[in-house]
């Protein structure tokens, strides 16, 4: 598999990618889903000048990295705040796609409105063939390292 290291430059050319789909007028909320989603929930929500900023926190595995049936969310807006809002959910990557149908699903149940963005799309890995997010930077089928990610964590202090 090809493995993409990304630059900060990259990540502002696929945020500018997000907003030219995106209408601010279609959105009361961005929900960013905690880690990858923080930093591209910030330049949308930035770039669209949406103020109403929420996070989403949702794990698959366990603390011994066991695979979770269900999604645990350890974070989540309460239903009042989500009830007929229309709900940007973004994220870094659809990969699996289970976290963003996860966070769909659970905004759908608190009667919001939602449409899922993410700066990359990985169509041959998702487990949900007939679904995809509404908006997207890039399509890939490369391990994305992103700017934020761990093992970048030398080039923070340069």
């Amino acid at each position: 598999m090809d493995k993409a290291i990304l630059e900060w430059s990259d990540i502002t050319r696929l945020a500018g990618r997000l907003v030219s789909q995106l209408d601010p007028a279609d959105y009361d909320v961005v929900l960013a889903v905690t880690r990858g989603g923080m930093i591209p929930g910030a330049l949308v929500s930035e770039a669209l000048n949406l103020r109403n900023v929420m996070t989403a926190a949702v794990m698959f595995y366990s603390g011994d990295q066991q695979a979770l049936a269900e999604p645990h969310f350890l974070q989540f807006p309460g239903d009042a705040l989500l009830l007929g809002k229309r709900v940007l959910i973004v994220d870094d990557v659809w990969d699996s796609g289970k976290t963003a149908v996860a966070v769909r699903e659970r905004v759908q149940q608190a009667g919001g409105i939602p449409r899922v963005a993410v700066l990359h799309y990985k169509p041959m890995h998702s487990s949900f063939p007939e679904d995809a997010p509404d908006f997207f930077g890039e399509e890939t089928e490369a391990w994305i390292v992103y700017p934020w990610d761990p093992e970048r964590s030398q080039d923070w202090t340069e």
